[in-house]
């Protein structure tokens, strides 16, 4: 059995609301049907099993359909409901469950507002889908760390440096000892920076450091692409220079592309998840995230970005955390887990917080842009400030203490100046 919670939000019952949507996501339309018999509604029709009444609104999340207020003030009822889909009904199919559970509930004529805002899977969806292939510890693994975060970094400016400019940016930030540098999630193979240039400019860089040193920087290469076959021999180009990880934009590139990829895939995936605002911003509308990253989960990607502690977009800290818990939290075992990417603004000064919201634990990525490559003492220094943050957050130490004998974060205090800084 498939388990979809849905926040239901209606002007009048919200009981025979969700009994609709049973009904439509399942075996019923309009009119009843001389077919639909109660043998075969014994074995596929969706049912409800549980509504757990909530405060209602005043303001339909939806809005007026028709550009017309309301003629006088209406109270709109809201629930959470449980309804139970059989697997026989959906399959394992991704695309078909979120066609079958998902996308057709949004069209319902009564509703004012519906929010999916959980999803429990039977262990079927296990044995039918890859998962990640490196997760938490192939990523740590492969870069050599132990102990603390792994720290990343963006090449800065997203857009417009060539493969010589973004190589040097590279070659500063390896020296610093860095972990992870990624491409932009924007910037993928135009005119001025092919993805080949990009490799054939950078790679050389990060293995003449692991020849040197034994470390080697972890690079993700931006490979998203809308053609499968486009991005697969782009993942060649990446694997067969040395690289070992890939940037996809998981919204753009769908979950056919994802899947292609990832069954053939020697890369670690690092989820972008662009667009998936436009989905979820709204509270009483769209997907929560425990239920948008179980897919892409199951579908193979290895970290996953959540947003961060101040991050510099909308969301709150409280839903970071939730979303760090979400994929952390097995679906069906530890290693369908993902690593959690924290990003957003993050430049040190949110450390001590991050490790103690996130259960004090050190398995995730801190990636900063702008709060390491605009550091005043330049990205090397960046790096630096960064771990000395970490630092600081693991012993308990209070940041501008730890700042007084280290110039790297007392530079970063001075120029972002609190754990909200825009960087």
């Amino acid at each position: 059995m498939i388990r979809l919670t849905y926040r239901v939000e209606a002007p009048g019952d919200v009981e025979r609301v969700a009994a609709k949507i049973a009904s439509d996501q399942s075996t019923g339309t309009f009119v009843a049907l001389p077919g639909e018999t109660p043998e075969l509604k014994a074995r596929v029709a969706a049912r409800v099993v549980a509504i757990r009444p909530l405060a209602p609104v005043g303001t339909p999340s939806f809005g007026d359909p028709h550009g017309q207020e309301p003629a006088r003030p209406r109270t709109f009822n809201r629930a959470d409901v449980d309804i139970d889909f059989p697997l026989d009904a959906v399959g394992t199919d991704l695309a078909a469950l979120m066609t079958i559970a998902i996308g057709g509930t949004y069209s319902i004529q009564q509703l004012t507002g519906v929010r999916v805002v959980d999803m429990v899977l039977p262990p079927a969806f296990a044995d039918a889908h890859p998962g990640p292939q490196f997760g938490t510890p192939g990523s740590l693994r492969l870069t050599g760390v132990e102990g603390r975060p792994i720290i990343g970094t963006i090449v800065k400016p997203a857009l417009g440096l060539r493969p010589a400019e973004s190589a040097a940016m590279v070659r500063e930030l390896v020296e610093a000892e860095v972990d992870f540098i990624k491409d932009d999630e924007k910037l993928m193979s135009p005119a001025y920076s092919s993805l080949a240039e990009r490799v054939r400019a950078i790679m050389p860089i990060v293995l003449d450091h692991e020849q040197k040193t034994g470390k080697k920087v972890m690079y993700a290469f931006n490979i998203s692409s809308a053609d499968p076959e486009q991005m697969l021999r782009d993942h060649d180009i990446v694997a067969d220079a040395g690289g070992n990880a890939a940037v996809i934009a998981i919204q753009s590139v769908g979950f056919g592309g994802l899947s292609f990829l990832r069954k053939r895939s020697r890369l670690v995936i690092h989820a972008h998840r662009a667009g998936w605002d436009l989905l979820t911003r709204h509270p009483g509308l769209g997907l929560g995230f425990k239920v948008y990253q179980q897919f892409w989960r199951l579908l193979g990607v290895d970290q996953f970005q959540i947003n961060g502690i101040g991050a510099k977009y909308w969301e709150p800290d409280g839903s970071f955390v939730s979303s760090f818990a979400d994929v952390t939290t097995p679906i069906f075992s530890p290693r369908d887990t993902a690593l959690p990417v924290v990003c957003s603004g993050q430049w040190g000064g949110q450390a001590p917080e991050t490790y103690e919201r996130t259960g004090r634990t050190l398995d995730l990525m801190y990636l900063c842009g702008g709060g390491v490559v605009s550091h005043p003492g330049g990205p090397a220094a960046g790096v630096r400030a960064v771990r000395q943050a970490w630092e600081a957050a693991v012993a308990g130490v209070p940041l501008a203490r730890h700042a007084e004998d280290h110039p790297e974060l007392a530079q970063s205090l001075a120029k972002f100046g609190g754990p909200s800084g825009d960087a």
